[in-house]
This record gives C-alpha cells, sequence and structure tokens, in this order.
C-alpha cells in the first residue's frame, strides 16, 4: 500500500513539475509590436506554444508552430522585431554541402530532425538533431558550404 501511494505521489509530483515553471502565453499576453509580429508571420501555422526567454538582458518571444504537419518555429524580440525562423524541412532539400556534413557528423547514426534557420542578417544555417551508432544524442549547425558553426 505505502508503495502504491508513493509511486501515486511520484507520478503526480512529476507531471506537475514541469507546469510549474514555465507559463505558456497568448498572442494577447504580448505587447502590441509583438503581437503584430506574430500575426504577420504565422502563415497559416497553428500555434503550440509562446513562451518568453530573457537571455543576457535581452527579451525574446518564442513562438512555436506547426505548419503543414512540420515544425517552425519563431523569435521575435520586445520591440517587435523578428529575430529567427526555424523551419523543418526534408535533408534532401537542403544544399549537398550541408547534408553531407550532417551526415559525415552524425558519423553513420539516425538523423532526426532537419531545419532552416534564417536570421535577420540574410543567411541561413541547416541545424539537425542526431543520434551515433553509440547512442549518443547530439545536434550540429551548418552553413550552406557544410562548415560547421555555433552561431
Amino acid at each position: 500500500m505505502k508503495q502504491t501511494v508513493l509511486v501515486l505521489l511520484t507520478t503526480i509530483a512529476i507531471s506537475v513539475l514541469p507546469a510549474a515553471g514555465a507559463k505558456s502565453l497568448q498572442v494577447k499576453d504580448l505587447p502590441a509590436a509583438v503581437q503584430k509580429t506574430v500575426q504577420e508571420t504565422l502563415k497559416g501555422a497553428e500555434i503550440k506554444n509562446i513562451s518568453k526567454e530573457v537571455e543576457k538582458g535581452v527579451t525574446q518571444y518564442e513562438v512555436e508552430t506547426m505548419l503543414n504537419g512540420k515544425h517552425r518555429d519563431f523569435n521575435v524580440d520586445a520591440k517587435g522585431t523578428l529575430v529567427v525562423v526555424e523551419e523543418e524541412v526534408d535533408i534532401a532539400s537542403i544544399p549537398a554541402a550541408a547534408k553531407v556534413a550532417i551526415e559525415k557528423k552524425a558519423a553513420g547514426g539516425k538523423i532526426g530532425m532537419v531545419e532552416t534557420v534564417a536570421k535577420g542578417d540574410g543567411v541561413t544555417l541547416y541545424e539537425a538533431s542526431y543520434t551515433s551508432k553509440a547512442g549518443k544524442k547530439g545536434a550540429v549547425l551548418v552553413k550552406a558550404d557544410g562548415t560547421e558553426t555555433k552561431d
């Protein structure tokens, strides 16, 4: 009996704790300039989650969406400027050099989601998650020419 109660309490605690730390926002909760950019950027996508992030004193709103069955996420700063758009794509659709670099990094393992990462500077990067043959999970970000980058 004690074991059953302990398992039940642990299960409840685990399911409630993640929600306690993160507050999901609605479009109406965002500053007006951010709302405008979000509406313009949605392009028919369904909003899955909106969160507020503060890194190095800079506030951004991350909007997680689904469009035609694929992930499409974007960040908007507090002034309403679109900072980055990450869009799920098929690996076959990215430049050959980027594809080769991602496959090399995965070292024969399984490649997960592949995304284009478009920042305001006009440069598109390619990000992929992978699991190596040894079972190690990782992610890699590359330029169109296949050069690995951090940002």
